[in-house]
């Protein structure tokens, strides 16, 4: 009895002791898993400066891969892959709306076609997509929201628009401010940038640039959190809330019109090249219906229309030269 008890009492300890062990080893993986260089106030050695230089050569040349020059025609701004079927985050105020065209440019200067999905006004958050097929490089995103106050990350852009002999931007800092809907971080941004990814030192994505001043403290960055939130709507082309990133385009017919007495409105002026035009109306026709409704006069018409986004279709019934007859109309952007 006296060698069972002792037996018993031998691997309850043992037991005892290897969990502990595998406490400590846990703990030694969380704390390896979080970059040793980060819990610092400033590198206080060489070895310090060379770990943090071995993790940004490491991550970089993915990230710059990732890393593209958007395009507007008329202004330019950065975003960063996501997927290898060509998604692309973004800043709301760069993609500026849903449904636009836009040109994806890559480091090495191919060019891609592209189209704004949905976006978050009221916090600078966007989608797009490259519509050609293909496998694209794309970056890792930062799930977990691991990022602290303090940490070092390296922020990427086309500084100042797409230039193929410079390539992607590389500025190194640390995060100076934690918000719930904004980051900041003391990388040097500059416009062009707007949009870009921001990494953390194992080159997952934490943020995107947004506002981009002339001091640090103005450059702030909207954090990954913000994009997961809102990831479904903007896969489904939602434009999400109110804010002053972004304005919810108007849907747009381009006619001038007036009351009738006998019912419906009548057209006083088409203008050139617009959606009515390229549908036929004319000066003079009478609307009647939209969508199959009856339509009481030029104001109730003209707010109906704003009920519609660009790029929708509606059917008009029209009557000229005494004799009806049914328009389709595609919508425009005012």
């Amino acid at each position: 009895m006296k060698k069972h008890r002792f037996t018993g009492l031998w691997l309850f300890c043992f037991s005892v002791w290897s969990l502990g062990c595998c406490l400590i080893s846990a703990a030694e993986e969380v704390e390896e898993d979080r970059q040793y260089f980060n819990e610092k106030e400033v590198p206080e050695n060489l070895r310090d400066l060379r770990n943090i230089q071995k993790a940004l050569q490491e991550t970089l040349p993915q990230a710059r891969a990732a890393t593209v020059s958007i395009d507007l025609g008329g202004g330019s701004g950065s975003g960063v892959i996501v997927s290898g079927k060509g998604l692309v985050l973004t800043a709301a105020h760069v993609s500026a709306g849903v449904g636009k065209e836009m040109t994806v440019i890559m480091e090495d200067g191919t060019k891609h076609k592209a189209v704004s999905l949905g976006l978050v006004a009221s916090t600078d958050a966007a989608m797009i997509q490259i519509m050609e097929e293909g496998v694209f490089p794309y970056v890792e995103l930062d799930r977990g929201d691991s990022a602290s106050l303090g940490d070092w990350v390296y922020a990427l852009g086309h500084s100042g628009g797409f230039e193929k002999e410079r390539g992607v931007g590389v500025r190194i800092g640390r995060l100076v401010r934690m918000a719930e809907q904004t980051i900041n971080s003391d990388c040097n941004l500059i416009g062009g940038d707007s949009g870009g990814p921001l990494f953390n030192m194992k080159g997952r994505l934490i943020g995107i640039h947004s506002r981009v001043g002339a001091s640090l403290e103005q450059n702030m960055h909207v954090p990954l959190r913000e994009f997961l939130k809102n990831w479904d709507a903007m896969l489904a082309k939602e434009f999400v809330g109110k804010g002053p990133f972004a304005q919810e385009a108007v849907a747009f017919l381009g006619v001038s019109t007036e009351d009738r007495e006998e019912g419906g409105i009548v057209i006083k002026e088409v203008g050139d090249k617009t959606p009515a035009a390229d549908a036929g109306l004319q000066e003079g026709d009478v609307i009647l219906m939209l969508n199959g409704n009856e339509l009481d006069g030029a104001e109730q018409f003209s707010a109906s229309l704003k009920g519609f986004k660009p790029g929708q279709k509606v059917k008009l019934k029209i009557l000229r030269d005494d004799k009806e007859k049914e328009v389709e109309v595609e919508l425009g952007e005012k």
